[in-house]
C-alpha cells in the first residue's frame, strides 16, 4: 500500500498545548522545564505578529532562516524519497507558516516577500521548488492550500487561483483546497 506525507511548519502557530488542555501558547522559558512538563520556544514567522493578542509575537524570519526552513523542507522529501514515499504534500494552509506568508493579514514585510501577491508567494513558491527538486520527479508533490481567510484584506478566492496556477507552472501535480487559517 503505498503512503503518502504531509510536510509542514506551525510557523507563529507552534510551540501551544495540545488541544485537549487549551491549545494555548507555550511560553518561552528558556528551556526550563515548566511545572506543567512544558518548555516553549519563541516562534518564527514571516512578520512579527502573533497569532492572537495574548500571545509573544513571533520572530521575523531573515534570509537565513528562510533558507534554512527552506532546506529542511527539501531535506524531509529526500528522507521521504528513501522510504518509499509514494507522495510529498506541502502543507501551506490553515495559518501555518507558508500561508501566513501567503496572507496579508499576517505577513507585513516590506521586503520582495512582503507586499504584493507576487512577493507573498516568493518563498511559498521556493519551497515547493526545493522539495519538487529534492522529491523523485516520477512521484507526486501536491500542496495544501486555504482557499480563503475568511476575513476582510485576507487570503481570498483569486489570490489562491493565482498560488494554484503558479504552482501548475512548476509542476505540482495537485493543489488540495481547503478553508481558514
Amino acid at each position: 500500500m503505498p503512503f503518502a506525507i504531509q510536510l509542514a511548519h506551525a510557523g507563529r502557530k507552534a510551540s501551544t498545548e495540545v488541544p485537549w488542555k487549551g491549545g494555548g501558547q507555550i511560553a518561552d522559558n528558556g528551556g526550563t522545564v515548566a511545572a506543567n512538563g512544558a518548555t516553549g520556544w519563541r516562534t518564527v514567522a514571516p512578520s512579527a505578529l502573533a497569532f492572537l493578542p495574548n500571545e509573544t509575537p513571533p520572530v521575523a524570519l531573515d534570509r537565513d532562516g528562510m533558507a534554512q526552513i527552506r532546506d529542511a523542507f527539501a531535506q524531509a522529501a529526500r528522507r521521504a524519497a528513501r522510504l518509499d514515499i509514494a507522495a510529498v504534500q506541502i502543507h501551506a494552509a490553515h495559518g501555518y507558516l507558508l500561508h501566513q506568508f501567503l496572507s496579508p493579514l499576517s505577513n507585513v514585510r516590506d521586503d520582495e516577500y512582503g507586499g504584493g501577491l507576487e512577493n507573498r508567494m516568493r518563498f511559498p513558491l521556493e519551497v515547493f521548488d526545493a522539495v519538487r527538486a529534492s522529491f523523485p520527479a516520477d512521484r507526486p508533490v501536491g500542496v495544501r492550500v486555504s482557499g480563503t481567510d475568511w476575513a476582510e484584506g485576507g487570503w481570498d478566492i483569486d489570490q489562491t487561483i493565482e498560488f494554484a496556477k503558479a504552482l501548475e507552472a512548476r509542476g505540482c501535480s495537485v493543489v488540495h483546497v481547503s478553508s481558514g487559517g
